[in-house]
């Protein structure tokens, strides 16, 4: 019987950045973490650049000083992909404008669309909301004129605002150039597949 060749599996999850991620948010040194463990600094710097691995009752240790479940150390992390080219055209309303979801249809906790108007393009006549308890603005491009029952705001390239979604809105491009807005919506306002165009 021959030895099976041993590789790394260039797949294999990296726990060491997460137990690093894990120490932070709790707001503990390395020091401080080697002192409750009992281990020595060294050792846990090398864990968390994943320069060596630590048996399973330290892992375990490790874990319960974190207050961080074992399991979710192994656990794949998932990235989504929206390619520019194929983001899907979506139709919220309003006149004069491109309508592109640029993440995932199925996120449920963000919703980021992008909307490229051309000149004299709006929101629609009459005030709208959208059922995101936060909803930012940005603009990429142009000027746009974002109107409210209270305030009217003017914001050019670079500038953004956020809102509650659900407070009745319009908005109008100024001038006599295009405009490119991405709208960032927490939570989600839709699941699923939005109305397509």
């Amino acid at each position: 019987m021959r030895a099976l060749p041993v590789s790394p599996d260039p797949t294999r999850t990296a726990i060491g950045h997460r137990l690093r991620a894990a120490r932070q948010a709790q707001l503990l040194t390395i020091e401080q973490l080697a002192e409750t463990t009992g281990l020595s600094k060294g050792f846990i710097s090398r864990v968390e650049r994943n320069q060596t691995s630590p048996s399973v009752s330290t892992l375990v240790a490790l874990c319960d000083v974190l207050n961080v479940a074992v399991g979710d150390l192994f656990k794949r992390s998932e990235q989504l992909v929206v390619r520019g080219a194929d983001a899907p055209r979506i139709t919220l309303g309003g006149e004069g404008m491109l309508e592109l979801l640029v993440s995932p249809r199925t996120e449920k906790r963000v919703q980021v669309v992008r909307t490229i108007v051309d000149p004299g393009g709006h929101s629609g006549e009459a005030p709208y909301s959208v059922s995101a308890e936060l909803d930012l603005v940005y603009l990429v491009r142009g000027r746009i004129e974002m109107s409210f029952a209270d305030a009217v705001w003017e914001l050019g390239a670079g500038d953004s605002l956020t809102l509650d979604g659900r407070e009745p809105h319009s908005w109008k491009v100024l001038g006599d150039e295009s405009a490119e807005l991405l709208w960032v919506m927490v939570p989600a306002t839709w699941n699923g597949n939005p109305t397509s165009g």
